[in-house]
């Protein structure tokens, strides 16, 4: 099967959201190439390069790929153009974008299978979980905890800030005794992680019909589907489904509009972690949870990302 390799030249501030972007086209692998991740790896030494060079680290140019069937690519990529574009002109985001100078070229699907698979390398989150691509072979240390993920089928790998936070509060809070539910699952990186650390349930939802075919086929690889629910839905709709920890790593407006109603998903002393906040956006997501009676605990920040837990 021929695909198209779609690339967008943006920026590290704009390319998570042109990936988001490129998902609701394709769900055979959107990858973003940032040399910023290089140096950051370098500096806090999770891996070493002999020599790294100059002329890449002055580019300061973030490439996102999406890898489309060519059947309808001329039409996809006119959706994404003028999707981008939308992003590029809303206010909202205060966000620089780049150049988005988009190219393309025609490869062999084992081509881009193997380009796609070179990004994914088992990525260790707080002291526990290590997240791993289906396809490689770690041998965990003692106390770790491996979550296998399928990550060309949905985002939510762990590699992004949002992600990553989500996983090191929960493992503040987790007991044996906790069920967990997680609004917005994609992957259902955070329910499955949960479970391999002890949770006793995990209960899932996603409005888009990959991310819960992709978090029901992670469930089974890691061999906790008895132990998770995946449902399609927007937000939730089982009255008597409660958490004792409650996820929701979206954006902060849909946070917002989520605040009056979730609380009644939340059992009484459970905690909500919520995450996808941008600074700009931090004071409107605390103001509207805590007016429902939620104490902040916790607020945490990676790169131009935020994350929050309140109690209940």
């Amino acid at each position: 099967m021929k695909f198209i390799e779609l690339t967008i030249h943006t920026t590290s501030q704009g390319s998570e959201l042109v990936a988001d972007i490129l998902w609701r086209y394709t769900n055979y692998g959107v990858a973003i190439s940032d040399v910023a991740d290089v140096i950051a790896l370098q500096s806090n030494k999770a891996m070493y390069w002999d020599y790294i060079d100059d002329s890449l680290i002055n580019g300061g140019d973030v490439l996102v790929k999406a890898f489309i069937p060519i059947d309808n690519a001329p039409t996809l990529i006119r959706n994404i153009r003028a999707d981008i574009e939308e992003c590029r002109t809303n206010g909202k985001f205060y966000v620089k974008f780049g150049t988005l100078e988009m190219t393309q070229r025609e490869v062999e699907g084992d081509d881009w299978l193997e380009i796609w698979r070179k990004h994914f390398r088992p990525i260790h989150i707080g002291k526990r979980i290590v997240v791993c691509p289906e396809w490689i072979e770690y041998q965990p240390q003692a106390g770790e905890r491996v979550v296998k993920l399928d990550s060309n089928m949905a985002f939510g790998t762990g590699e992004h800030e949002t992600t990553a936070m989500c996983l090191k509060l929960m493992q503040h809070y987790l007991t044996p005794a906790s069920v967990c539910i997680d609004v917005g699952c994609g992957s259902g990186i955070l329910g499955i992680s949960a479970i391999k650390l002890g949770a006793s349930y995990a209960y899932l939802t996603d409005i888009d019909e990959i991310a819960v075919k992709s978090a029901k086929h992670n469930s089974e690889i890691n061999g906790v589907e008895s132990q998770v629910k995946v449902v399609k839905s927007d937000l939730l709709n089982e009255a008597d489904v409660k958490g004792d920890i409650v996820f929701a790593n979206i954006t902060a407006e849909i946070l917002v509009r989520l605040a009056p109603t979730i609380t009644k998903y939340i059992h009484k002393y459970g905690v909500l972690i919520l995450s996808g906040i941008i600074e700009s956006r931090l004071k409107m997501v605390i103001d509207a949870f805590t007016a429902q009676k939620l104490k902040l605990e916790k607020r945490v920040h990676e790169g131009e990302w935020y994350a929050l837990s309140f109690r209940l």
